[in-house]
């Protein structure tokens, strides 16, 4: 078992955190305290090649694999919160379900311009009053000839206002349960939609998160995105990669918030020495590290089981680990370690810095309020458990 990273891995990782060193660290408090999306960011990035990482490159991507596309993410974390969470929902939501489930048509017509990077994407899964049960849908689409028309309401979706295309939810059959729901491919020129809120919140604030109203939007039928009513499994394949995203991006904060840390330690001195000498500190250090490689290698994992396609395992309550690890328990797993040790970390940071880590001259304060969305998004930590209680057979 070999735990080096090949070197086109290496390469990849080493050109984005050179380019976040250089482009992202320096506005990364400016983009948050404007409350602005960096658009000027995302073209860099486009120019990187790196925007379509996991797209295969008959659709305009790099054609590489998730670990490089976990690392990718890792590095925009480390340095910008806001800028990983869009990045990764342009990907593992936005593009990868139209490669995974639509025709060479729409791949040509949506897809390329995301893994090129053209634009972003969005997914519009949630409703206000959904919570954790995201199948308890209320946005409808009904066939009207060669359209549907969709009506209904999205919350907390990113990218939406700076996306060029949105994989929206809705049910197609409101008498077949899971089975009746479905995915389209809806465009900003698309009539009877709008953005009708941009959330104010606690961090992550330079990406937008967005409510959405459909009205009488109507969309060609050539916008649903594989068959009526596969939209749910569809969703449930698709979020098996976003939390391998939410996981890597989890890692980046931490890291992120444990290098400010010990900078910060290893330069502030009390009583003639420097406070990352007194045990205290030392210790917290030494812990913060422990756990950020310890959901770094479950992340990987994770992405390398998603590459392999591995994701079968023995009978229920049989699942130790290894040979027997399904991919949905691992990303869960990856997921649920990742986003709780990151939001520990963070808040680690901020107290090895005392009163400095609460100001926003200095980063933890970023970082600790970024990682508080890691433990909600793309499942909170009480559902990964509860997914990880089914795939145990509990």
């Amino acid at each position: 078992m070999d735990f080096t990273l090949p070197d086109e891995h290496r390469m990849i990782r080493d050109s984005v955190r050179e380019f976040c060193e250089n482009e992202i660290a320096p506005i990364a408090q400016d983009i948050e305290d404007d409350h602005r999306f960096p658009a000027e960011i995302f073209d860099q990035l486009a120019d990187l090649d790196v925007m379509g990482v996991p797209i295969d490159e008959e659709w305009g991507g790099l054609g590489s694999d998730t670990l490089t596309y976990a690392l990718v993410a890792e590095e925009l974390g480390r340095v910008s919160g806001s800028v990983g969470l869009s990045y990764v929902a342009h990907t593992s939501l936005g593009s990868k379900p139209i490669e995974q489930f639509g025709t060479d048509a729409q791949r040509e017509r949506w897809l390329r311009p995301l893994a090129t990077g053209e634009y972003l994407g969005a997914w519009a899964l949630t409703e206000p009053g959904s919570g954790s049960d995201a199948s308890d849908m209320d946005t409808r689409a009904v066939r009207d000839g060669d359209e549907y028309v969709i009506d209904g309401t999205k919350q907390f979706i990113t990218n939406a206002s700076v996306a060029g295309s949105v994989l929206v939810k809705a049910v197609t059959d409101p008498d077949a349960g899971y089975d009746g729901v479905s995915t389209f491919i809806v465009s900003p020129e698309d009539d009877g939609w709008e953005v009708t809120a941009e959330w104010e919140k606690m961090g992550l604030n330079a990406s937008p998160t967005c409510e959405l109203q459909f009205t009488d939007c109507r969309v060609p039928a050539d916008r649903l995105l594989g068959e009526e009513g596969e939209g749910w499994d569809q969703t449930l394949q698709t979020l098996n990669g976003g939390r391998i995203s939410i996981a890597a991006l989890s890692v980046g904060l931490a890291q992120g918030a444990f290098e400010a840390a010990r900078e910060y330690a290893t330069e502030r001195e009390q009583f003639g020495k420097p406070i990352s000498r007194f045990d205290a500190v030392r210790d917290k250090l030494v812990e913060m590290d422990r756990k950020i490689e310890r959901a770094r290698l479950l992340t990987h994992k994770a992405a390398t089981m998603y590459d392999a396609g591995e994701d079968s395992a023995g009978p229920k309550g049989q699942r130790g680990g290894g040979e027997a690890a399904s991919l949905t328990r691992m990303s869960s797993l990856a997921k649920l370690d990742a986003s709780e040790i990151c939001r520990e970390v963070a808040e680690e940071a901020v107290q090895v810095l005392g009163g400095y880590g609460y100001t926003t001259d200095f980063a933890p304060q970023r970082f600790y309020r970024d990682a508080k969305l890691m433990e909600i998004g793309e499942g909170t930590s009480e559902i990964q458990r509860l997914v990880l209680g089914r795939e145990l057979g509990l």
